[in-house]
């Protein structure tokens, strides 16, 4: 009697692998400079615009990000700074500004509107500055709040676009609560990080830990980004 084969059994029990997940490529990137950046911390209010400065700084950001091969969507925070800083690179890739809150600057609370050589006189700066996981802006928002603010609407986002290419648009202390999150730094580190106007910063999001690509990136081209 001839032995009996079992490689209709085997092949029948293979089953095809399942797809490897796809990561998503996030650019972080901070709006242009104003009228008042470095002397006021503007926060949320209203009505803060672009200086001529700002709108280049916009334009260039824009070429550099449209020398991509895709970008799947641009968001930005709702603040007029921010979306006017999307509305070149969303243009560039012909497609439209999309807003989320998650994407907001900090709430400064009362110290919004003041001058940062003031502020930098109040005994509680120091610890703005050393310690910001202790600290919470009277009547407003903590750093720890803001970070998780912030991360969330990464998390977010990325997952409705796997394996794409994202930009948002934002402000320097979520972008650096951001990085500091993704390079798994305490946010009491995270004023080390230096986030520029119109700067860009890269984070790859996969299955595992995030892939810190650049940070305060505001020159070269970015087409090569993607993990060593």
């Amino acid at each position: 009697m001839a032995p009996t084969s079992r490689s209709t059994g085997s092949r029948s029990s293979r089953r095809s692998p399942a797809p490897a997940p796809t990561g998503t490529l996030v650019l972080l990137v901070r709006h242009g400079q104003t009228p008042t950046t470095g002397k006021v911390l503007p926060g949320r209010a209203p009505g803060l615009h672009l200086a001529d400065t700002g709108r280049e700084q916009a334009a260039r950001v824009a070429q550099r990000i449209a020398e991509l091969p895709r970008v799947d969507a641009v968001y930005a925070s709702p603040l007029e700074r921010a979306r006017e800083t999307a509305a070149p690179i969303a243009a560039a890739r012909s497609t439209k500004v999309r807003i989320d809150r998650g994407l907001l600057e900090c709430d400064f609370g009362d110290w919004t509107g003041a001058e940062l050589k003031q502020l930098m006189k109040l005994p509680e700066w120091s610890t703005v500055q050393r310690a910001p996981s202790t600290f919470t802006f009277p009547g407003g928002e903590s750093f720890t709040a803001m970070q998780t603010r912030m991360v969330g609407a990464i998390d977010r986002l990325r997952a409705a676009h796997p394996g794409g290419v994202i930009v948002l648009v934002s402000h320097a202390d979520p972008i650096k609560a951001a990085v500091a999150h993704a390079m798994g730094t305490h946010i009491d580190l995270f004023q080390r990080i230096v986030i520029g106007t119109c700067s860009v910063s890269a984070i790859a999001y996969g299955t595992g830990a995030p892939i810190v690509l650049t940070v305060n990136s505001t020159g070269g081209s970015l087409a090569e980004l993607r993990p060593s």
